[in-house]
C-alpha cells in the first residue's frame, strides 16, 4: 500500500516539475522570439578637407560684340576670325559720303556763325564806350550787348554741331577696343550698314580677351560659407581630366539665389597660352575646409517622425534610444548630421517603424560580405 502511495506521489511530483520546465521554456523561448535583434553601426566622422566638384561656365575676361556707330556701306575689313589685335588697331572702314558733306556744311555755318558772333561783338563793345559818353542811349546799348551774346550763343550751337560730325566721321574708322583676339566677322565689303545695336543693327565683329578667364560656379547653399575670397581651384575639362589648371576664388555674390539656393562664385584663370578656350564646358575644384566636421549615417539608418527626424541607438543597458537629429548635405548613400550625435552611438540599421524608445533590443552580427571567388574555385 505505502510503496503503491510513494510511486503516485513520485508520478505526480514528475508531471508538475516536468509541466513547470516547460512553461519556463515556453517563457523563455517567449521572451527570446519578442526581442529584436538589431544591426548597428556607428556614424563616421567626416574628413577635415573634401573636395567639391561643380560646373563652370568658362568666358573670356574681356568679350565684347562690335556694331557700327554710323550708316554707310562697308569700304574694306582689316582683320578676320582668329586674328590676335591690339587695342586701338583698325578693324574696319566705313564709306559714308554724305556725313563727310554735312561735316563740310557744319563747318561753313560756324564760320558764317563765327563772323557774325565777332561784328556782333564788336558793335557792342563800341556802343558800349559811346555810351560813357552819352553818345547813345541806353537802351539802343542794351541791345547791341544782347545781340552779341545771341550771336555768341548760335555761333557756339554751330561748333557743337561740327564737333559731332566730326565724331560721326571718326565712326566710320571701326578700331579694336582692346587686345583680343577677332572670333567672329559678320560683314563684307560693300555690304549695307545700320548704326546701333540689336534689332537697328547688326554685329560686324566680336573680340576675346582670353588670356586670362573668368570661370562662374554656383555653390550649393550648403558650401557657401565655405568657399572664400583668396581660395585656390582647379579647373578640369572632361577632355583633359589628368590635366588641372590652377585658379584663384576672386568675388563670391555674397548671396545666396532665393530660386536655386546657390552663391555665384567667380574665379579666375591665367590663360597665356590660350590652349583653354572660352564657352567650353569644364569643372571646378575647390578644396574646402572644415575646423568642426560633422558625422554622417547612412539614408536606411534615419527615423523620420511627424516632431522630426530621429536616429535610434541603443545604449548600454540594450534599450533603444530615440535621438533627434538635424540632417545636412545629401550625399546620395549617405546624409551629413549637423547635429544630434557624438560619435560613439550604436545607431540602428534599417530601424522597423514600429520601434520605441526603451524598447530591449538584442545587438545581432552584422552581415558578413561573400567572399570573391578565386580563378582557380569551382562554381
Amino acid at each position: 500500500m505505502m510503496i503503491g502511495l510513494l510511486i503516485v506521489v513520485a508520478l505526480v511530483a514528475q508531471g508538475i516539475f516536468s509541466r513547470h520546465g516547460v512553461h519556463a521554456e515556453l517563457e523563455h523561448d517567449a521572451n527570446e522570439y519578442s526581442m529584436q535583434t538589431v544591426e548597428v553601426i556607428k556614424p563616421v566622422r567626416m574628413k577635415p578637407t573634401q573636395d567639391l566638384m561643380l560646373a563652370g561656365d568658362v568666358r573670356a575676361y574681356s568679350d565684347a560684340p562690335i556694331f557700327a556707330r554710323t550708316n554707310g556701306y562697308l569700304k574694306r575689313w582689316t582683320t578676320d576670325i582668329g586674328t590676335k589685335v591690339k587695342k586701338g588697331q583698325l578693324l574696319a572702314e566705313i564709306d559714308a559720303p554724305e556725313i563727310n558733306d554735312q561735316l563740310r556744311q557744319a563747318r561753313a555755318d560756324a564760320q558764317t556763325a563765327r563772323a557774325n558772333y565777332l561784328l556782333a561783338k564788336t558793335t557792342a563793345d563800341r556802343w558800349t564806350q559811346m555810351l560813357k559818353n552819352n553818345s547813345v542811349s541806353r537802351q539802343e546799348t542794351d541791345e547791341k550787348q544782347g545781340d552779341a551774346l545771341a550771336k555768341e550763343a548760335a555761333f557756339n550751337a554751330a561748333q557743337a554741331n561740327v564737333s559731332r560730325l566730326e565724331q560721326m566721321v571718326s565712326f566710320q574708322k571701326i578700331y579694336a577696343p582692346f587686345d583680343g583676339i577677332v572670333t567672329a566677322r559678320n560683314t563684307d565689303v560693300g555690304q549695307l550698314i545700320d548704326a546701333g545695336s540689336g534689332a537697328t543693327g547688326r554685329e560686324l565683329f566680336h573680340i576675346q580677351d582670353a588670356s586670362s578667364l573668368r570661370v562662374y560656379v554656383d555653390v550649393p547653399q550648403a558650401y557657401a560659407r565655405l568657399v572664400t575670397v583668396g581660395m585656390p581651384a582647379d579647373l578640369i575639362l572632361n577632355e583633359e581630366r589628368n590635366r588641372k589648371f590652377e585658379g584663384v576664388t576672386v568675388r563670391t555674390a555674397g548671396a545666396v539665389d532665393p530660386v536655386a539656393r546657390t552663391m555665384r562664385v567667380e574665379v579666375d584663370v591665367k590663360n597665356p597660352t590660350g590652349e583653354l578656350f572660352a564657352g567650353a564646358y569644364a569643372q571646378v575644384r575647390f578644396r574646402l575646409t572644415n575646423a568642426n566636421p560633422s558625422y554622417t549615417l547612412p539614408g536606411n539608418a534615419l527615423l523620420f517622425r511627424p516632431d522630426g527626424v530621429h536616429a535610434a541607438s541603443v545604449d548600454a543597458n540594450n534599450r533603444v534610444k530615440l535621438l533627434p537629429i538635424t540632417l545636412g548635405t545629401d550625399y546620395g548613400t549617405r546624409v551629413s548630421i549637423v547635429s544630434g550625435l557624438q560619435g560613439d552611438e550604436r545607431v540602428i540599421v534599417n530601424p522597423p517603424d514600429s520601434i520605441i524608445d526603451g524598447a530591449m533590443v538584442r545587438i545581432g552580427a552584422p552581415k558578413a560580405e561573400k567572399p570573391a571567388k578565386r580563378g582557380g574555385d569551382a562554381s
